[in-house]
């Protein structure tokens, strides 16, 4: 006779945890385990399903690794740039990222420490290749001046290096650092070749790289509506990257070094506001947290305007929290009724709103 399972029986995330470290899942598998239990029918919805979901830590273990890795590596680059300089260092210190990883984001399955040890790795990839192409002159190209193409060289690297780091551990965060390290390429490139030009349009390129960035982050969100899969992870680092490289080309142009007058403190609330409706329809809220900067110095320019220069700060501060407090409690309904205003082909592939 065919044995049969209790249709309560359900497998908790720790367990998934401990059968991908112990090799009997590999991740693919894991998470396709999570979306068909999450997507079951019949079973109720523990919470908004248009919420945010991110694991950034598992518990106090995670943040106990962390000091320690943040101690151990610090010690470590501080002699290995005594014994063999500033790209050797930062190769030593990439390298034991790598080997630490092995361990605490291979094995143990760590959240923050996984994340800073990419990024550790990523940045000491990063600077060692610029350091070691500065002062060489194998790299050397004839149409790049010397100041810009180390970056163009390290920037190129870090991405062959971010690359392989994710087929190893397949973490999130891998791609946005990929995505910077290109960002960082492409500027630097630009600078270089046609410096005239990139001095007079960088704004522009800041914000073409950053709608290049959401364009991708919203491939990876368009493809995983519910948020079950590692793509919603990557899409929130990916938000994360875009969030500032599309706000501040926006308003930093009507920021100048005398104030903001009135007409730019207006411009400014009106593309705030513009990137707030934004954030409620994709559900990403790194836009919006990128903005609040901007708009509480526009704010308080014209708390300072209208003659009231002795509570620019705390007026400022008061009517930012309330917004926050407001958007957040209202989050849901808001996307509701923008929701309703798309045509129902988009609205499917949107994060779904109860």
């Amino acid at each position: 006779m065919a044995a049969t399972i209790s249709d309560k029986t359900a497998i908790s995330g720790d367990t998934l945890e401990r059968a991908i470290a112990q090799g009997v899942l590999t991740l693919r598998q894991a998470e396709m385990l999570r979306y068909l239990e999450n997507t079951a029918t019949g079973i109720p919805a523990a919470a908004p399903t248009d919420d945010e979901k991110f694991r950034f830590i598992n518990g106090f273990g995670d943040i106990f690794v962390t000091i320690g890795i943040a101690l151990f590596l610090g010690a470590l680059s501080y002699f290995a740039m005594e014994w063999v300089g500033g790209a050797g260092a930062g190769f030593t210190v990439a390298l034991a990222s790598w080997l630490l990883a092995e361990y605490f984001t291979r094995k143990r399955r760590m959240a923050l420490p996984s994340i800073v040890l990419l990024l550790v790795y990523a940045v000491s990839v990063f600077t060692a290749t610029v350091v070691l192409a500065a002062d060489s002159e194998a790299f050397s190209f004839a149409t790049l001046e010397k100041e810009g193409w180390p970056v163009v060289v390290a920037g190129l690297v870090t991405i062959a290096a971010t690359a392989l780091h994710y087929w190893r551990f397949r973490i999130p965060i891998t791609f946005a650092a990929g995505v910077a390290a290109l960002v960082a390429s492409v500027l630097a490139l630009v600078v270089s070749v046609a410096p005239d030009f990139a001095e007079r349009f960088l704004r522009p390129l800041l914000l073409i790289c950053g709608l290049g960035v959401f364009a991708l982050a919203m491939r990876f969100d368009l493809s995983d509506p519910q948020r079950q899969t590692r793509r919603t992870d990557i899409a929130f680092w990916l938000h994360m990257l875009a969030a500032p490289l599309v706000v501040h080309p926006l308003v930093s142009g009507l920021i100048g070094t005398g104030g903001l007058t009135m007409a730019a403190s207006l411009g400014v609330l009106a593309i705030f506001i513009g990137l707030a409706l934004v954030a409620v329809l994709v559900d990403r809220r790194a836009i919006l947290v990128s903005g609040l900067s901007y708009a509480g110095i526009a704010f308080g320019s014209l708390v300072r305007q209208i003659g009231l220069s002795e509570s620019v700060v705390p007026l400022t501060l008061l009517v930012l929290g309330a917004l926050v407090l407001l958007l957040s409690a209202g989050w849901h309904g808001l996307r509701r009724r923008l929701l309703a205003l798309l045509p129902v082909a988009l609205v499917r592939r949107l994060p779904s709103h109860t």
